[in-house]
């Protein structure tokens, strides 16, 4: 059951007297230098740390972490470069920082945020260029930040590994080392140590978007101390499930490509070996392995001590919505706290779809977790859904307590494949007939809702009479039939009505970029606080797609295993769509399709099968708020006369659909 972000974790009931007897030190590091002695105000009074410190004096870093690991087989421990920068006055009068860390494979082969910022050095190798604004707004209020080059990737050690043991373990020596568990050098190779805990407090918040938040997800997962809070902005929760869906496989269903993709030029040439064992631990063929145990966060979420901050949009065709949901669901259920914001995008940063409350909001994050500071932010609702494009909602918990999973079910209509969704259960011997097309995918679908079309079935509601509201997880269980021995399903929910939303599916996936700068923070010559505007890039359409699932059918006795199908055997089967929050206005239709291959997100399956449902098995539990009551109110005193007579209505217009590029994780909106 969703709970309020509180303080209920192990001793968190008792932190806020740790707060107030560190209030006075906490205090003086957002004093300006000159102001040492004057009387420091009570903690009650200090709500937000302030731009005090010198970012063009900052102290600026390179430090190797020796990660415990040899990853690459040369015979020594594997060293991580750790990029640091933070403000000399803290330093100079022998105060203690918390630290703000971005862990990343791209820093780079790939750049980072919207203008694909890299890093870069003086001629002596020292950090000039640390990309985003972290380090320029934070800096000055008091925070270091440390950027991490994960194993094998810019001027790190060790081999790549996608989301196993040495990329996590890259992260986590940094956090260790910023507690003095773990040893740091000033250079790769020398003697000569390094030491953080003169001038760190050794707490840390981890932020990062798609693999940078993936890894935070998987450092909190470990349970290391010091870590205080993650911020994962559409991260993956699951390795399994980004390349795989129940099965199926999705993209080029095997990461080893990341990996040769990201690692440095020097690592490409000595980590063979190690693509070579990711590759033979991650078939294409979907099935289980211990690889994917490795990869797998999820599980773990009992040991997740640091608060998180989710961010992810609805619509990320790269990084889907069901990593959030099992994450957030996981997280919920061992009482972790936690804030969630979604948005209407594709694979997007906050920075670039709600910039200045973005900025305001982790600013506050920040000084609550790792300053100490009673600013309120845990006290304020839990989440901040986008209903349309810059419109935003709050709910104090999320899901909200009121949405129950509710059974809708699908039934035959005047034409096949154009179904009616009630509560009723259809009859028994009702069926429905789809035969897979690659060629065509959930636009296609949605577009011809209202037409006997081969390649799908679809079930449609009666026009609303009020508006309905899902939040949080779907399923979809079926009875399939197939013809040939294998066979992929999909699953999609479609609002149909008129509906201005982000153009998810638009370069950008779902805001343009202005040539226009804006500032967050201070500069240097060679570092910018300043980067370019964005504002939301939208579509008109006829239908907006609101959850999705895909599966595998030969996966039906055995998730960890796909097995050859017997044609002409009924197979039960339950599909996961994930998690998703959206209002169905009154004069829309809900609809369900179910189809074979979701062209450009999910790869066909080695034959061509026909399947037939068996309706009366057929159902989808959808988490209404309001549950069977509300979905009862709204379709009460509708008439079926407003919805078009099958084959007589035009296809609707919609996003053009998936982008057909397959991206690595950080996707296009760097």
């Amino acid at each position: 059951m969703p709970i309020r972000v509180r303080r209920t974790r192990r001793a968190r009931t008792s932190c806020r007297t740790l707060v107030a007897a560190t209030a006075v030190l906490l205090t003086s590091l957002v004093a300006p230098s000159g102001a040492a002695q004057a009387t420091v105000r009570p903690a009650a009074q200090v709500r937000e740390s302030q731009p005090v410190h010198s970012y063009a004096d900052a102290i600026r870093e390179s430090v190797w972490v020796d990660t415990g690991l040899d990853g690459d087989g040369d015979g020594r421990t594997d060293r991580v470069a750790a990029d640091i920068v933070r403000p000399r006055e803290p330093a100079a009068a022998g105060r203690k920082i918390p630290v703000v860390m971005d862990a990343s494979p791209y820093y780079s082969c790939c750049g980072r945020g919207n203008e694909g910022q890299r890093k870069t050095y003086d001629a002596d190798g020292n950090p000039v260029q640390f990309p985003l604004y972290y380090d320029n707004f934070f800096v000055p209020r008091g925070y270091a930040f440390v950027a991490v080059d994960l194993a094998g990737t810019n001027r790190s050690d060790g081999c790549d590994d996608v989301g196993g043991r040495s990329d996590i373990q890259s992260a986590k020596a940094v956090v260790d080392w910023l507690n003095g568990r773990a040893r740091g050098y000033t250079t790769r190779t020398g003697g000569e140590r390094a030491r953080a805990t003169t001038w760190s407090t050794g707490a840390v918040g981890m932020i990062g978007k798609s693999w940078d938040g993936t890894i935070a997800n998987g450092v909190a997962a470990t349970g290391v101390e010091g870590l205080k809070t993650i911020v994962p902005i559409g991260a993956i929760s699951s390795w399994y499930d980004y390349f795989h869906s129940q099965g199926a496989p999705l993209y080029n269903a095997n990461p080893s490509w990341l990996s040769e993709y990201v690692n440095s030029p020097e690592a490409q040439a000595r980590c063979g070996a190690v693509q070579d064992r990711v590759t033979a631990g991650t078939p294409y063929s979907g099935d289980w392995t211990r690889a994917w145990t490795e990869r797998n966060y999820v599980p773990d979420a009992s040991r997740v001590k640091a608060s998180v901050f989710v961010v992810h949009g609805q619509q990320d065709l790269n990084v889907r919505a069901n990593h959030f949901g099992q994450w957030w669901d996981a997280l919920a259920a061992q009482g972790v706290e936690r804030k969630i914001w979604l948005s209407q995008t594709g694979h997007v940063d906050p920075f670039d779809f709600r910039r200045a409350d973005w900025v305001r909001t982790l600013h506050r994050w920040f000084d609550h977790y790792l300053l100490g500071y009673d600013n309120g932010i845990d006290r304020e609702p839990m989440a901040d859904i986008e209903r349309a494009p810059d419109r935003w909602s709050t709910d104090r918990v999320w899901p909200p307590r009121a949405a129950s999973p509710t059974t809708l079910r699908p039934g035959t209509g005047a034409a096949p494949g154009v179904g009616t969704l009630t509560a009723s259960r259809a009859p028994a011997g009702a069926t429905e007939t789809f035969t897979d097309d690659p060629a065509l995918g959930e636009t296609d679908w949605a577009a011809q809702i209202d037409r006997s079309t081969p390649a799908k079935a679809g079930f449609v509601t009666v026009p609303l009479t009020r508006d309905l509201r899902l939040s949080g997880p779907s399923t979809v269980t079926v009875r399939a039939t197939p013809t040939t021995t294998t066979a992929h399903l999909s699953a999609v929910l479609v609002d149909l009505g008129p509906d201005t939303i982000r153009d998810y599916a638009a370069a950008g996936e779902g805001i343009a970029t202005l040539p226009e700068r804006t500032c967050w923070g201070a500069s240097t010559p060679g570092d910018s606080a300043c980067f370019k505007e964005t504002r939301s890039r939208t579509a008109d359409v006829g239908y907006t797609v609101v959850s999705r699932g895909w599966a595998d059918l030969g996966t039906w006795a055995d998730p960890g295993e796909q097995r050859p199908l017997t044609p002409g055997r009924a197979y039960p089967f339950t599909l996961k769509l994930a998690s998703a929050d959206h209002v169905v206005p009154a004069g829309h239709r809900l609809a369900l399709i179910i189809g074979g291959t979701d062209k450009d997100l999910l790869d066909p399956p080695s034959t061509t099968p026909t399947v037939t449902l068996d309706l009366a098995r057929t159902d989808a539990r959808l988490p209404l708020v309001g549950g069977s009551e509300a979905f009862a109110r709204a379709t009460a005193g509708s008439s079926s006369a407003a919805r078009p007579a099958p084959g007589t209505a035009p296809p609707l217009s919609g996003v053009a659909g998936p982008r057909t590029d397959r991206p690595i994780p950080e996707g296009a909106a760097r």
